[in-house]
C-alpha cells in the first residue's frame, strides 16, 4: 500500500521531550497482535499462562539480567496483553543506560521470537506495534497502578481489551451430525 499521509499518520503518546532513560517509575501495557488471547485464559477470575504466556512471564523477569539498572514491580500477563511497573534506577556503575523504548523493544523481540519458534511460525508478529507507557510521578498513583494491575484478572470481563465474549464456547458442547461431546479444554 503506497503511503498516504492522511492514513498512515500515527502520533506519539510519548511526552514530547521527556527523556525516558531518566530515573523513575513506569507504567506499560503490551497488547498481543489483533488482541488475540495467546497467552492463556482467565478462568474463575484467575489467570491461567499457557506455555506462550510463560515464556513471555519469563522473558519479564529476565531484563533485570540484560539491564541491571533497572527494578521490576508489579506485573501481569493477561490473555491478550501484559501490564508492568519498570523503575530505572541511578545506577552509575553502568555507562550506557537504555531508555524504556529499547528495554520494551527487547522485552517484545525476545519473546516473539521464542514463541514462533515454539509455534514454527518464523516472522509472524506477536505483539501490536507500540506500546501504551506512563510516567508514574508520585506514590499515590504508583500504589493506584499497582492495584490495578493486580486486580485486572478480577475484572477481565469489565477490561476494555477483553475479547473471549466473542469467541466464548461452553465446556462442553455438542456437534449435530457427529454426535459426540467435544471437551473445550483451555491450552
Amino acid at each position: 500500500m503506497k503511503y498516504n499521509p492522511n492514513f498512515h499518520n500515527r502520533q506519539s503518546i510519548r511526552l514530547k521531550g521527556y527523556d525516558y532513560s531518566q530515573e523513575g517509575f513506569y507504567f506499560v501495557t503490551i497488547c498481543i497482535w489483533q488482541k488475540e488471547c495467546l497467552l492463556g485464559v482467565v478462568d474463575n477470575q484467575e489467570m491461567f499462562l499457557n506455555k506462550y504466556g510463560e515464556i513471555v512471564n519469563s522473558n519479564w523477569f529476565n531484563l533485570k539480567k540484560v539491564y541491571p539498572y533497572i527494578n521490576l514491580d508489579a506485573f501481569i500477563v493477561m490473555p491478550n496483553h501484559i501490564h508492568g511497573i519498570i523503575e530505572i534506577t541511578d545506577d552509575n556503575q553502568h555507562h550506557t543506560r537504555h531508555g524504556l523504548p529499547e528495554i520494551i523493544r527487547a522485552l517484545k523481540t525476545f519473546s516473539a521470537r521464542r514463541i514462533n519458534r515454539l509455534r514454527q511460525m518464523k516472522g509472524v508478529p506477536v505483539w501490536q506495534r507500540g506500546y501504551y507507557e506512563h510516567i508514574i510521578r508520585n506514590e499515590t498513583s504508583l500504589n493506584s497502578i499497582r492495584e490495578y494491575i493486580f486486580n485486572n484478572p478480577f475484572n477481565w470481563c469489565n477490561d476494555e481489551i477483553y475479547t473471549e465474549n466473542l469467541f466464548s464456547f461452553p465446556k462442553q458442547f455438542n456437534i449435530k451430525g457427529i454426535g459426540n461431546v467435544i471437551n473445550n479444554q483451555k491450552n
